[in-house]
């Protein structure tokens, strides 16, 4: 390096550390200011609630609009996820559940919308999420609802027929999965364990690389990449968390079928959620048993403009093939259109529940 260049170095390194001060002190101005918010709102209710999603939603939404580079716009959206944590936790540390144990996905989406500067509670079931929000033990839960490929999480949406918890966010999260074991050759390989939503969504990739291996099905991948870790001749398919904390290597990286392997997960707490300005609504409802009960429950929709996303059946445990529909749709229930929708639907519906509106994921 010529001594030219080493001075333009040390010239941009000293403005560096300039704008690392700079941002230094504008962050801890922005955590005072949220620690004055914190003393407005007790004083004005001692049972407040800090954590507001539709004005996470919409901070997040703002610092992508106005992001110019040549930082990505999820980089961004990152970085200003995880100062609002722990802005947030100076107000009031807030609990989260999540589908557990470490290492899972789940985890990552929970991280992925709260920050890291929560405390997270990792639980074995997702009707055990469900439960300790409900009792107040935890302030939120996370839990997953769909796949792209492989479809809805039953048991999450089957939570909802008797659950007084509100749906107040939803995270989707690029699902990358790895095949992950001590390092060996795939050929020493004889059993592989996963849970059965990952070993459905890599199905392919196993039949052509390990087409004569086990597959054990498990409860998590997280559980998974233990028992790999603990068993001669077994490898697990997990994400890297996993493998950073069962001390595992990965053997072959993004075995997933699909290239766009999707999961969505539903944040559910004990509150309602204001509008954004980019908001899904879901409902649950069933139909009288009569010719033409279902196309009639959806003309509300169609004809007040409202575009419906997602609707799914499930048994509603009432009776021998009798049925509700989970149905989820764009905008607010506060919104004009929306509420007018919802209310011809209600009228029309044997069973109507709203499960909440809250802001579109921020990806």
């Amino acid at each position: 390096m010529s001594e030219s260049e080493a001075q333009q170095l040390a010239c941009i390194r000293e403005r560096i550390d300039a704008l690392d001060e700079q941002i230094q002190v504008l962050l801890n101005q922005r955590a005072e200011a949220a620690i004055e918010v914190a003393r407005i709102k007790v004083a004005a209710d001692p049972n407040a609630v800090f954590y507001r999603p539709e004005r996470e939603a919409e901070v997040l939404r703002k610092v992508k609009a106005r992001n110019q580079g040549p930082m990505p716009d999820e980089e961004i959206a990152r970085l200003f996820r995880e100062i609002m944590s722990v802005c947030l936790a100076l107000e009031r540390p807030l609990k989260v559940a999540y589908l557990g144990p470490e290492g899972t996905f789940t985890q990552a989406a929970a991280q992925k919308h709260f920050g890291h500067s929560v405390r997270a509670l990792p639980l074995g079931s997702i009707s055990d999420v469900f439960q300790e929000v409900e009792s107040e033990k935890a302030d939120y839960g996370v839990v997953p609802v769909e796949n792209s490929s492989e479809g809805v999480i039953n048991h999450t949406l089957d939570m909802f027929l008797s659950s007084p918890l509100q749906i107040c966010g939803e995270v989707s999260l690029r699902i990358h999965h790895n095949l992950l074991g001590k390092a060996q050759p795939l050929e020493s390989i004889r059993t592989v364990f996963s849970h059965q939503q990952s070993l459905a969504q890599c199905r392919n990739w196993l039949d052509r690389h390990l087409p004569f291996v086990e597959r054990v099905a498990v409860g998590s991948n997280a559980e998974a990449a233990r028992l790999a870790a603990e068993t001669e001749g077994a490898a697990a398919i997990a994400g890297r968390a996993a493998a950073e904390l069962y001390d595992l290597d990965v053997l072959a990286a993004n075995i997933e079928d699909e290239p766009d392997n999707t999961t969505r997960f539903l944040v559910i707490g004990r509150h309602g959620t204001s509008p954004s300005g980019d908001d899904k609504t879901s409902i649950m409802v069933s139909t009288r048993n009569e010719s033409g009960a279902l196309y009639q429950l959806l003309r509300p929709l169609a004809e007040n403009g409202i575009s419906m996303t997602r609707i799914e059946s499930r048994p509603s445990r009432r009776g021998n093939w009798d049925y509700v529909f989970f149905i989820d749709l764009l905008g607010h229930r506060e919104d004009p259109g929306v509420g007018k929708a919802l209310a011809e639907l209600r009228s029309l519906a044997a069973l109507y529940k709203e499960l909440g509106s809250y802001p579109r994921a921020v990806l």
